[in-house]
């Protein structure tokens, strides 16, 4: 016989509580016995009585299985991109300590609830870089993520159809390229995206990949750190302010079937967006037989139910008047 919830300190907690509530029921007995005629026989049939039923709930506690059988276990995985904005804005502190430091934080967690799937990482500004292909080496994306700075890519401007087709490219090439297990992670603030990624929103779909955009910033906006000054903008001569813009974003999430969800101080929405990716369907990327045990618990505790019922509704007589 197989245990399936052998755990002995819960057991025995359980069998010392029972035998010093069971003690004090005795001690009451032989209290009223100095005073009154009691007929022992009735009271030790009681105990045993329920010795048996408290024995049986305490086997069903700790789950016995008897016998095996073959159990087919399909493994199941996706293949998720993050694809992640270097631009300068990404330096801003509207969030603490600034956007991109605040990215990487998260993008860990990220990687931690997905460590049975294979992840990558892009980067992008003006242009795109795959910076981690899909693996299942989670010492290798957490090593990428620690890495990332702004000073990685090109900052002359954003280009999102860049990351996209990058992405979409080696989805598409890969050899095993099963149908909703594609997903993209885009981490961007949203803003100066212009309108080129539009065109590729068909073929994305075509290839069933689906985009779950994280829009990173406040509106309020903020300053950009540079060194030990500020961006300016070259247009007013002022320190420039950059503010989260996510309208592109959402357009994305939704001509895809993806989702939107926001990160700041005071919006946390990773939790949701962990939960919108688990929702898609994995592509089985193998099975396997294990020998799986047959919990018998059911049994024991309708027998141990059906004495502790017989013993409330027929009573012992212990005493007589």
């Amino acid at each position: 016989m197989i245990w399936a919830y052998p755990d002995g300190k819960l057991i025995i907690g359980l069998a010392i509580a029972f035998g010093l509530l069971y003690a004090i029921y005795l001690y009451r007995f032989y209290l009223i016995n100095r005073k009154l005629k009691v007929k022992k026989h009735r009271l030790i049939l009681k105990l045993f009585l329920r010795l048996a039923y408290f024995a049986l709930f305490l086997i069903a506690i700790a789950g016995p299985s008897v016998g095996t059988s073959m159990k087919e276990i399909k493994e199941e995985g996706k293949d998720i991109y993050f694809v992640v904005d270097l631009s300068q804005s990404m330096n801003a502190t509207d969030i603490g300590p600034s956007r991109l430091q605040k990215v990487k934080f998260e993008l860990k967690n990220l990687a931690k609830q997905f460590a049975g799937d294979r992840l990558g990482l892009i980067i992008f500004s003006s242009e795109a870089f795959i910076q981690c292909p899909l693996t299942f080496d989670q010492n290798v994306i957490n090593l990428h993520i620690d890495g990332l700075n702004t000073n990685l890519v090109p900052n002359q401007g954003t280009d999102l159809l860049a990351p996209l087709q990058l992405a979409m490219g080696k989805f598409t090439s890969d050899d095993r390229p099963e149908a909703n297990s594609k997903s993209i992670v885009l981490i961007s603030d949203g803003e100066d995206f212009g309108e080129n990624f539009r065109a590729i929103i068909n073929d994305l779909n075509n290839e069933g990949i689906k985009i779950f955009s994280l829009g990173v910033g406040t509106s309020q906006g903020s300053t950009i750190p540079k060194g030990n000054s500020l961006i300016i903008d070259p247009k007013t001569n002022q320190p420039a302010i950059t503010r989260l813009d996510p309208s592109s974003l959402k357009y994305l999430a939704a001509q895809t079937d993806g989702g939107y969800f926001e990160l700041s101080d005071e919006n946390q929405e990773i939790p949701n967006l962990i939960a919108a990716i688990e929702r898609q369907e994995g592509a089985v990327t193998g099975s396997r037989m294990i020998e799986a045990s047959a919990n018998k618990y059911f049994y024991f505790l309708l027998a141990g139910l059906a004495l502790a019922l017989i013993d409330m509704i027929l009573p012992f007589r212990t005493i007589n008047l």
